[in-house]
């Protein structure tokens, strides 16, 4: 039995000696998870372009972080806040260290508090609510792209300044809806303007007419539409179709380039717009555009961009912590600025938002149009510290006041 005991605990020792030398030849992988919708309505803005930025952010950065090798995973939320956090749970009990992306804004709001309970990075970039980086904040949660502040601020401040004062919203029955008109309607008020109404939509609606007859009952200067892709597209060809275009001017709180390409410009020419980037701002996103162009045959959203800037934030990072500690990370995260093709000079508050500039855009017509894709005229450039909320009115219990 003595025997049979010392030969038993040789062979585990061997064994131990050997799964040790094989850690050593290849380390555990970082894993960044990519949550994001791949086949409903907001598959086009972010789905498997999302997918495709942070594949190609793991490239452009060698493949590898601290001698270990990044290793992507892909899920599809469907939109439903179930999916979003059974999946996020399932991949940070797996050690997955980052997620991006994560669902609507119920299923972001869901991820950011699992990502401080489960202490890892929680990164969305199309999810817009401000509750995020507001009474939703997390230590380990950084919202990137832009915010439903920022959206508002930079449009209404914009059209404001034009004189069109009065503005009526159709508004998507969702959180970020509500969220985006409440946010809408105070700036409103500070730049002079008012609400003189709203009326509600469920997701994925078909007929917008009613809608349509109540904005123009309401005499209002401008119809803000609160609701994003699809939805937002068929509120303004049907907004078209019907002659209301031609009384009151429609404004996309959320827009992206994807919608404007199904549009046309026909339909869309002239309507200004906030974006936190655009493919043909200069050579290095020109040249970031060609190359996601030739993946998937169109040319990047906004937070697409933000998508691969997110990954080389995080991945920079880690890099400069010399560890994926996610504490360590987080603190070394905050002490730097970060510069890529999405932005110059960015940098992650105490709150986690990430600033940096956002652009006020107006859709080109089709005679200005030059080329395919050739959408956007930048009309101004806003800085982040007058585009996103002061930090200083962040309701996120991290802050010290």
């Amino acid at each position: 039995m003595t025997v049979r005991l010392i030969l038993i605990s040789a062979l585990l020792a061997a064994a131990q000696a050997v799964s040790l030398g094989a850690w050593g030849q290849n380390p555990e992988a970082v894993k960044i998870g990519v949550l994001v919708d791949l086949n409903g309505p907001f598959a086009d803005l972010s789905g498997p372009g999302a997918v495709e930025a942070a594949r190609l952010a793991i490239s452009d950065f060698g493949g590898k972080v601290l001698g270990r090798p990044i290793e992507l995973l892909t899920g599809d939320h469907q939109n439903k806040t179930d999916i979003s956090v059974a999946k996020a749970r399932e991949w940070y009990d797996s050690g997955v260290d980052l997620i991006l992306e994560g669902g609507t804004s119920s299923g972001a709001l869901a991820l950011a508090a699992i990502s401080t309970e489960k202490k890892k990075f929680y990164i969305p970039s199309t999810p817009s609510i401000s509750k995020l980086t507001n009474e939703n904040c997390g230590p380990y949660v950084i919202h990137y792209t832009y915010d439903t502040y920022a959206l508002s601020n930079v449009a209404a401040r914009a059209i404001i300044q034009q004189g069109k004062k009065n503005w009526f919203f159709i508004t998507l029955d969702f959180a970020f809806g509500h969220q985006i008109e409440a946010e809408t309607t105070a700036l409103l008020k500070q730049y002079g303007g008012k609400s003189v109404g709203s009326v509600s939509h469920p997701l994925s609606a078909n007929d917008f007419s009613s809608y349509i007859i109540q904005a123009a009952r309401s005499n209002a200067d401008i119809v803000a539409l609160a609701n994003a892709g699809p939805d937002t597209q068929k509120a303004i060809k049907q907004a078209r179709e019907f002659g209301a275009l031609d009384k009151q001017e429609y404004v996309a709180l959320a827009v992206f380039l994807t919608d404007i390409h199904a549009l046309g410009l026909k339909d869309a020419q002239g309507m200004l717009l906030a974006t936190a980037w655009y493919w043909d701002l200069n050579d290095e996103t020109r040249a970031f555009s060609k190359r996601f162009f030739e993946k998937l045959s169109k040319m990047p959203t906004m937070t697409q961009a933000g998508v691969y800037s997110a990954v080389l934030t995080y991945l920079k990072s880690v890099q400069a912590a010399n560890s994926t500690d996610t504490d360590k990370v987080r603190d070394q995260m905050r002490k730097m600025k970060f510069s890529d093709m999405f932005a110059k000079n960015g940098y992650v508050r105490d709150d986690g938002l990430y600033v940096h500039d956002m652009y006020l855009a107006r859709v080109k017509t089709p005679a200005e149009s030059k080329r395919p894709w050739d959408y956007y005229s930048i009309e101004a450039v806003v800085s982040g510290e007058d585009a996103f909320q002061p930090l200083s009115e962040s309701r996120c219990p991290l802050i010290k006041k």
